[in-house]
């Protein structure tokens, strides 16, 4: 157990410290970070990279902090979670940018990732994008196969729906499915409201309102 922790770890400061930009790297994730814009690879396939830190506040639980990086370059998707799919775990992914649409765009990258921590185990995964006018419907998810206790297998799914009232505004309802804590419920629904700069991305969201103490996150991405 303490050897995977030490993985996992090593893991999280790799994506950290950008070592992990080739085949590597915000999203996601998971809650996700904020994904950074496809280049045509014919428009010199820049690299652009992405950064989000989800700040979980687990109402009579332990709180915690869910680091995502991402890179990508023309087509390709790279990513670095911790404490996504389970806290003291981290994973890497690989994937591949697809976009299109005028009045309706959408974009969607199917990628696939690998699982060490308190974990272990290969996931299939995706995060996409379809939008309309102001609305704005994002989702991410994986299904975690487990290569060690197979009750461990599980999909993860992070969505949200938004409306933007104003410039750089969001409002919208959140949904996610998790095992990162134990969650009182199996799909929890909340609320948010986000502010986005040109580079800098700030949200927060509210869970499980009808209770007593709900679960509070708050998110901060940077993508440059």
């Amino acid at each position: 157990m303490e050897r995977r922790r030490e993985l996992a770890a090593a893991l999280a400061l790799c994506a950290a410290a950008g070592c992990v930009q080739a085949p590597h790297a915000q999203a996601p994730q998971h809650p996700a970070a904020p994904p950074a814009s496809p280049v045509d690879v014919a428009a010199g396939e820049q690299w652009t990279f992405g950064a989000a830190a989800y700040s979980y506040f687990v109402p009579d639980d332990r709180d915690f902090v869910q680091p995502t990086v991402t890179a990508d370059r023309g087509a390709l998707h790279f990513e670095a979670r911790y404490n996504y799919e389970a806290q003291d775990t981290g994973s890497l992914w690989a994937g591949w940018n697809l976009a299109g649409g005028e009045e309706v765009t959408w974009e969607v990258t199917p990628m696939l990732g690998g699982v060490v921590g308190e974990v272990d185990g290969v996931a299939p995964g995706y995060k996409g994008t379809l939008g309309w006018r102001q609305l704005e419907l994002y989702s991410e998810g994986e299904y975690l196969i487990s290569t060690g206790d197979s009750s461990d297998s599980f999909f993860y799914n992070w969505s949200e729906l938004t409306f933007a009232p104003a410039d750089r505004l969001r409002v919208g309802i959140v949904a996610q499915r998790t095992r990162a804590f134990e969650a009182d419920r199996e799909i929890e629904r909340g609320l948010l409201v986000g502010w986005a700069g040109d580079r800098l991305q700030f949200t927060a969201y509210v869970f499980d309102l009808d209770e007593s103490k709900p679960l509070t996150v708050v998110s901060v991405g940077l993508s440059f």
